[in-house]
């Protein structure tokens, strides 16, 4: 993991990255709950997506939103943030200009910014939206979703409201061209205190099924090609993960 710094439209940026060892590797970007409660790149649901993709054999990237740590400027409820995410996902899409897939995970407020930036970047493939604020946010701009992803929620949610993340799940789902799944951990709370390694169960499994279904394994009798062991040295056996804080 190395911390970098770089140039978004208020100032520096400060953020936390990993390079994948593997030529091509897929990249993934990963956004942290609301600053003004507390949330930062070090929030812990945020290290479990990080560390789930870092694990997988992407390159991965997680910040922080103005005005939270090293990072400059203020908050602005969107607007910037949404900018600040821009700015990230291209330095990550820089340092990683041969890569074959481009995902976005956010947790909270992250996951709404990153459904908007979903919205405004079509070489997104893919995302993780865990516990959208669907209860307090504007979702309708998904309209349509323009690719597949995975939305989790706990079950125990004392901030998100449970139903209505599972409408806002169904209704995407509904959607043509596109398949949206729905993960509830019916224990977990808005921290997913104890769940942790369930949530980065769901997310790995769930990430290792797509990226087989983007990059299918071809069947030949006899010795596997090495070009077809190269396609799936990015998708290793899910392991277990600790938190950063």
């Amino acid at each position: 993991m190395t911390e970098v710094l770089f140039n978004g439209h208020a100032g520096r940026i400060e953020g936390r990255y990993h390079q994948s060892s593997h030529p091509g590797a897929p990249i993934a970007l990963i956004l942290h709950p609301h600053p003004q409660y507390g949330g930062t790149m070090s929030n812990k649901v945020v290290y479990t997506l990080y560390t789930c993709f870092k694990d997988l054999g992407f390159s991965v990237l997680r910040f922080n939103f103005r005005g939270v740590g090293r990072s400059q400027g203020q908050f602005e409820d969107g607007p910037g943030e949404l900018s600040d995410a821009t700015v990230a996902l291209d330095w990550l899409q820089s340092m990683n200009p041969e890569a074959r897939q481009c995902w976005i995970a956010g947790y909270s407020f992250g996951a709404w910014v990153g459904l908007q930036l979903l919205m405004r970047r079509p070489d997104i493939n893919n995302f993780i939206a865990v516990s959208p604020p669907a209860n307090e946010k504007d979702f309708s701009f998904l309209a349509p979703c323009p690719t597949s992803g995975l939305i989790i929620q706990g079950g125990q949610d004392e901030i998100v409201t449970p139903s209505v993340v599972a409408n806002l799940a169904k209704k995407l789902n509904g959607q043509r061209n596109i398949e949206v799944d729905f993960a509830l951990l019916e224990e977990g709370d808005h921290m997913y205190n104890g769940h942790l390694t369930d949530l980065y169960k769901i997310v790995g499994n769930y990430v290792i099924s797509a990226v087989k279904r983007k990059h299918p394994q071809k069947r030949r009798r006899g010795r596997r090609r090495k070009s077809d062991e190269g396609d799936n040295a990015t998708i290793p056996m899910i392991a277990s993960t600790e938190t950063e804080e």
